[in-house]
């Protein structure tokens, strides 16, 4: 059982860092599964779900802080528009509680939503709309000097022109190489130099500079929606949403790839179990460091309004030729 390091604070997040939902969605002869089946999804609840839309959601490595997008009453904008919010809960065990919005200088009266965190939990990437970025919706990291508390947060850097353009950036996921300091951006982009309405671009930025030209991930995108991509810490896992062919309706679903290598190719994108997904909307799945626990969000049967956020859990399995 996790226990945060102070009540209130945030704790560390960082991206995913086990070999998580693609063992069982791309199974390999000599690699048994390490988890058992994904449960059904369940409705986060009241507390942290409202009459109003939540979404992009992301959890911290400690598992004990939870960010996500909502346009409930009582943030920075309008009702409606959608701020970024964090939950706590003191342990694994517990439900989370009541939802804290980050207030300004991160959120404002345009949108702000898909956050995520770098590793070491000092900065926060996410998408914002409105006049002063390059296009519709662009991508912005905020610093704070320490990764326990809510507020502190600096004014947000737009990433520059080698991740944004006049058409929509969202959904970042960031991979680190703490040996060389180099950074990874994933994201979505509605850019025309793609494949289909939006697409998986990544842009790397090395040590003092800025991040570069974005590159576009053709083995994940297509003629269809690919959006809000999350990767795995090692980079060797990726969820997204997608439309594309086999999806159960017109809307969005939950989607994965993997490759052997960081110099790999990318595997054909596998669709996540039926009981995962809905012929609702299913998008921006994110997996605990661990493993064992999936969150999206989606307008299936079961919402309060709008959007939620839903968890699916699983369990390790431990034992000869398991970790």
């Amino acid at each position: 059982m996790q226990k945060r390091r102070c009540s209130g604070g945030l704790g560390v997040l960082g991206l995913a860092g086990v070999m998580v939902l693609g063992l069982a969605a791309l199974p390999a002869a000599d690699d048994p599964p390490r988890f058992s089946d994904w449960s059904a999804p369940v409705n986060l609840g009241p507390v942290v779900n409202s009459p109003f839309a939540e979404a992009g959601t992301y959890i911290s490595k400690d598992g004990l802080s939870l960010y996500f997008g909502s346009g409930r009453p009582g943030g920075v904008g309008p009702t409606n528009t959608m701020d970024i919010w964090v939950s706590h809960r003191d342990s694994t065990d517990e439900p989370w509680g009541p939802p804290v919005n980050l207030d300004s200088p991160v959120n404002t009266t345009d949108n702000e939503q898909t956050p995520m965190l770098s590793i070491d939990g000092h900065r926060l990437y996410f998408a914002r709309d409105g006049v002063g970025g390059y296009g519709s919706q662009d991508l912005y990291v905020s610093r704070r000097q320490h990764a326990w508390v809510d507020t502190g947060w600096s004014e947000p850097v737009n990433l520059g022109p080698g991740v944004n353009t006049t058409a929509e950036e969202n959904g970042p996921s960031i991979i680190e190489d703490d040996t060389t300091g180099v950074r990874t951006l994933y994201f979505s982009s509605t850019r025309d130099t793609g494949m289909g309405g939006e697409d998986i671009y990544t842009s790397t930025a090395y040590p003092g500079e800025p991040f570069g030209p974005a590159v576009l991930e053709a083995l994940l995108s297509g003629p269809y929606r690919d959006v809000r991509p999350f990767v795995q810490r090692e980079g060797l896992e990726v969820y997204f949403d997608s439309n594309r062919p086999g999806s159960l309706g017109t809307n969005v679903d939950l989607w994965s790839s993997r490759r052997e290598s960081l110099w790999a190719p990318w595997s054909d994108p596998v669709r996540l179990p039926d009981a995962l997904n809905s012929t609702g909307v299913d998008a921006r799945p994110v997996l605990s460091f661990d493993g064992t626990q999936l969150y999206f969000h989606s307008n299936r049967l079961g919402t309060l309004g709008g959007n939620d956020i839903w968890v699916c859990t699983r369990i390790r399995i431990k034992g000869r030729g398991h970790d």
